[in-house]
């Protein structure tokens, strides 16, 4: 155990605390701490503004006190305790004014501290190359001087709006003032005219202030790219004195190729091109014209430029004088059998050829004579000149023309004696006439009147044929020719010689003939569309009727017209088009038809002669159909109908009889939509018949199966099933849907849990049935066996706290309106003598008081208040017999026995046995 020092050396050590904690209030009661202020302390003031200082103590009675500062003061303000000073102009990046004053013989400070700050005024982005190639670096320097501090200083290079740098100066000393911001920059194709600027940002937001901000002026760069290959110039080898020559040179691989500049020139004669480009190519077209003093050797130059750089192209071109030959008649326009002389000459170098025939020597001329003839009229003179141009031969030529005169000619190849022209089209008359000058030609008849429009384009009448006397004539004499016109035309067939409609009598004599006009005369036949050709008189008769095609051909054409012959005669009935009996069909409303033979048509009129139809109009289907045609009645009267057809001719008469028929009709009446079988039954099929005259025969199918003659009804049977009643004027259609009924049968009864339960488990009897309609289930459980519960439609039964007394059999029972069938089931309930031993006497006593409450309650309740239970169980199958008394399933009209009887009956015989045997744990 520890001793007691411990204790006495807390005590001690609290007492010396507590004196401690007494001297130090007393020296702070005796001597109150004084202090020097400054403010603002620190401050952020911008480059040549100005700040207000308060200096001040807490001394009661300070000797003196004062600020010191290397800034120009602009005021000043007192008190017995503080200090007001005005700081004006203020440039220094960093001054540390300090506020004192003498106190009690101490000397109390306070250090402030200013900084000032300048904005981005001045944003100067370095200028740019003014052409940077594609591919090689440039440099971007921005410079941004006095602006600080540098250390909230940031500036960002821009292309556009895009960023391409941009830097912060965080961390610099407070002091350092200005910037700049280098890059190295790759030039693209995109860069050209791009704009570049510098921004630069002051951010004085951390320090209560604002955030500067101000952009360089923009700076546009210019891109270029170009090729290293040098100009393709197109230009001739040769070119001559005083006619114009394209020239052009192209060069690709340029960019911007818009901004090149080219140029293109001819030895000392500058061209002006027209440039044109297209993407990355470009081409200038020019036109030079070589002139005499420039004749020889020269160059042709092509320089392209672009961004400073340059590619040039050099050619030769020879510019020669050629000028073209003279070619000379001594007679252009001879009369005939005058000499004349043909001289071909050009210059000094070239050499000429004359009709093939090759001067002696350059520079000398070709000649030939000749004595002008009608054959020479129109002959051509060839002169050709030839001069070598550095290696290179060059021709030029030039033709001219003899003209002869001589007397007109009328040959029959240019103006025949005899013409045949056809009538109708227009036509070029023509009777040509060699002479020279060319003759005028004139055709007119002798004795006067028509005269031929020769060469003039106009239509060709039959007026215009006969005999014309032609006469040529110029200035050399004149020529006479007598000629022949025939014109021709196709026939014509007119109302006069072939009339359009010709009406025969049936029995007289006629005959069919056309004439018809035409040069030649034409061939006429009239050919029938059915018995050919007609010619001469014939005795009329109606096949004789009909159209007839007469046509006139001659050599210029065809002619055709129809010719309708109509063959008029008396009434006449056929049975075919007008029948003796005719059935009327309800509802068809099909007018009865009747075509009466007859030319013109017949009148006709069909009336009732006895009986319901006496003086009845019979409605008759009009040939050509009308808005004024007679409809037919609803209720069409039958009997005997007489018609008579009327017409100029004469009459006929004929006697109809009138029969009545209607289509197949099937109603709910006759074919109920809704009918039920019994299953087992023999049914010969469904009850289904049809209205109809004549009597319509009714088949009844499921899907395309036709029921057979006698069949024993099965459950597979049900379904939607088709009538049809089917007669000569149509069909009628009804669909039936057929169930089937069928007695009930107990298809399962099994018991949960089929293993063994202690006493005091739970146990469930579940039961199905098949029936139709839904049969009605019902139980029969052994006498005594309490706590017995029931589902919902009775299907199963359940037992919680199994014991002895729930042992035995119990039955299932289904009933409907065609039957009642039951199964059993044997449950055994068996357990340890300890347990029946232990409780014996509180069992006996608890099971004779279960045994009365449940004698009590099947007397009351299950038996005597059975009649709610059977009532139950007649409309919602929930009825239950225990103890051998209870409610059945009601059966209707027929059924077996009654309520009582269902709880009583026996099962049938092999109802199924189940044993559970309960054990305790």
């Amino acid at each position: 155990m520890p001793g007691p020092w411990p204790g006495l050396r807390r005590a001690l050590l609290g007492l010396w605390a507590a004196l401690s904690l007494g001297l130090l209030r007393l020296s702070v009661v005796s001597q109150e701490p004084f202090w020097a202020d400054l403010q603002p302390r620190v401050a952020l003031v911008e480059r040549g503004g100005s700040l207000w200082l308060n200096c001040s103590t807490n001394c009661p009675r300070p000797e003196r006190g004062g600020l010191e500062t290397s800034l120009r003061r602009n005021g000043t303000q007192r008190g017995l305790r503080w200090l007001a000073r005005q700081l004006v102009d203020i440039r220094e990046p960093e001054t540390q004014p300090v506020c004192f004053f003498r106190c009690a013989r101490r000397t109390l400070q306070a250090r402030g501290l200013i900084r000032t700050f300048q904005r981005p005024d001045r944003v100067e982005l370095v200028p740019l190359p003014p052409w940077q190639p594609v591919g090689e670096n440039f440099t971007l320097s921005c410079r941004v001087p006095g602006a600080g501090p540098r250390g909230s200083l940031t500036l960002t290079l821009l292309r556009g709006a895009q960023e391409l740098i941009r830097r912060s100066f965080a961390g610099e000393p407070p002091r350092a003032r200005g910037a700049v911001l280098t890059a190295t920059v790759l030039a693209r194709r995109e860069d050209h005219e791009a704009n570049f600027s510098c921004r630069a940002e002051l951010d004085l937001r951390p320090h209560g202030l604002g955030l500067f901000e101000n952009t360089s002026a923009p700076r546009q760069l210019r891109t270029f790219a170009l090729s290293p290959e040098p100009p393709r110039l197109a230009a001739p080898r040769l070119m001559e004195v005083g006619l114009e020559e394209p020239v052009s040179c192209a060069l690709d691989g340029l960019f911007p190729a818009s901004e090149a500049r080219v140029y293109l020139a001819l030895g000392d004669q500058r061209l002006s091109p027209e440039v044109m480009s297209e993407g990355d190519a470009l081409t200038a077209t020019a036109t030079a014209t070589a002139r005499t003093e420039e004749e020889g050797t020269k160059q042709l130059v092509c320089n392209v430029t672009l961004g400073g750089e340059s590619r040039e192209t050099r050619e030769n071109v020879t510019i020669y004088s050629f000028p073209e030959p003279l070619l000379i008649l001594s007679e252009p326009v001879a009369p005939e059998g005058t000499t004349v002389t043909v001289t071909c000459t050009a210059g000094a170098r070239a050499l000429v050829t004359l009709d093939g025939v090759q001067a002696l020597a350059p520079g000398q001329p070709a000649q030939l004579q000749l004595n002008a003839t009608e054959n020479d009229d129109k002959r051509g003179f060839f002169c050709e000149a030839t001069l070598e141009v550095d290696k290179e031969t060059l021709r030029k030529n030039r033709s001219a023309e003899l003209r002869v005169l001589y007397a007109p000619r009328l040959d029959d190849k240019d103006c025949p004696r005899s013409w045949t022209w056809p009538e109708g089209p227009e036509q070029t008359l023509r009777c040509d006439s060699r002479g020279n000058p060319a003759p005028s030609v004139h055709c007119a008849r002798p004795q006067g009147g028509a005269v031929l429009a020769l060469g003039l384009l106009g239509p060709v009448t039959r007026a215009l044929a006969g005999t014309y006397r032609c006469t040529a004539a110029n200035v050399q004499g004149q020529a006479v020719k007598d000629v022949t016109l025939t014109v021709e035309y196709a026939p014509a067939l007119d109302s006069v010689g072939c009339p359009e409609h010709l009406t025969w009598l049936e029995g007289t004599e006629a005959s069919l003939s056309c004439v018809a006009h035409g040069v030649p005369p034409p061939s006429v036949s009239c050919v029938h569309s059915v018995d050919g050709i007609i010619e001469g008189p014939l005795l009329v008769a109606r096949e004789h009727a009909g159209t007839y095609r007469c046509e006139a051909a001659n050599s210029r054409g065809s002619a055709a017209k129809n010719v309708v012959v109509t063959v008029e005669y008396g009434p006449s009935f056929e049975e075919l088009s007008c029948p003796s009996n005719w059935t009327w069909v309800e509802g068809s409303e099909r007018l009865f038809s009747c075509e009466v033979d007859g030319k013109p048509e017949p009148s006709l009129e069909c009336i009732g002669s006895g009986g319901a139809s006496e003086g009845l109009l019979l409605p008759l289907a009009s040939p050509a159909p009308t808005p004024r045609a007679s409809s037919i009645p609803r209720a069409l009267a039958p009997g005997i109908y007489i018609c008579n057809a009327t017409n100029r001719h004469g009459s006929m008469v004929k006697t109809v009889s009138v029969s009545v028929e209607s289509a197949p009709q099937m109603d709910e009446s006759t074919c109920p939509s809704n009918q039920t079988w019994l299953e087992g039954a023999e049914v010969a099929g469904l009850a289904c018949a049809s209205h109809g005259r004549p009597s319509p025969r009714v088949r009844c199918s499921r899907e395309g199966t036709a029921w057979p003659e006698q069949q024993r009804v099965s459950r597979n049977d049900a379904g939607i099933y088709r009538c049809v009643a089917t007669n000569a004027h149509g069909t009628d259609t009804r669909i039936v849907t057929v169930g089937v009924e069928y007695r009930p049968v107990v298809a399962e009864l099994a018991a949960s849990p089929s293993g063994g339960v202690r006493p005091g488990g739970n146990f469930t009897l579940t039961c199905r049935a098949e029936a139709w309609p839904p049969a009605q289930i019902s139980w029969r459980a052994p006498p005594g066996a309490p706590n017995i519960g029931l589902s919902s439609n009775n299907s199963t039964l359940s037992v919680a706290g199994a014991m002895g007394s729930h042992g035995g059999e119990y039955e299932c029972a289904a009933t409907n309106a065609h039957g009642r069938h039951a199964r059993r089931i044997t449950v055994r309930v068996a357990g340890p003598w300890l347990w029946v031993a232990i409780g014996g006497a509180a069992g006996g006593a608890a099971l004779l008081a279960a045994g009365a409450g449940l004698a009590f309650y099947v007397q009351s309740t299950a038996c005597k208040k059975g009649e709610y239970n059977v009532q139950e169980a007649e409309s919602s199958g929930e009825a239950v017999c225990l103890n051998g008394a209870g409610g059945g399933a009601g059966g209707g009209p027929g059924s077996e026995g009654g309520p009582e009887e269902a709880c009583s009956a026996d099962a049938s015989a092999g109802g199924e046995v189940f044993a559970i045997q309960l054990t305790s744990a």
